[in-house]
């Protein structure tokens, strides 16, 4: 499955088959949470948060290829990702795109 940011994939006429997505909520441990605020007070990356993050972000990617596939999808154009806190301790991130059978 191949995912580009970009509107259309240069030398390449497709169909459009709709819009895809995958979402997650992902909570941080108690652990990570504990260190986060420790590393507040001196500054710098939070590793443990990036690392959920990054996690987060391939769940997200993999539903909504998954979604494609369902649909016949070669490929995935426009492919955006987004992130909100839905609550202290929880994030939200969602990849969206359009998927697209190659013609």
């Amino acid at each position: 499955m191949k995912l580009v940011t970009i509107e259309n994939i240069p030398g390449q006429d497709f169909e459009v088959l709709g819009m895809v997505k995958g979402t997650i909520v992902q909570s941080k441990n108690f652990g990570r949470d504990f260190m986060a605020g420790l590393k507040t007070l001196v500054g710098g990356e939070i590793v443990g948060y990036t690392e959920m993050l990054n996690e987060a972000r391939q769940i997200a990617t993999k539903r909504m290829v998954d979604e494609a596939e369902k649909l016949g999808a070669d490929a995935i154009v426009g492919v955006r990702y987004g992130s909100s806190a839905v609550m202290q301790g929880a994030a939200e991130v969602v990849a969206y795109g359009t998927a697209v059978k190659m013609k």
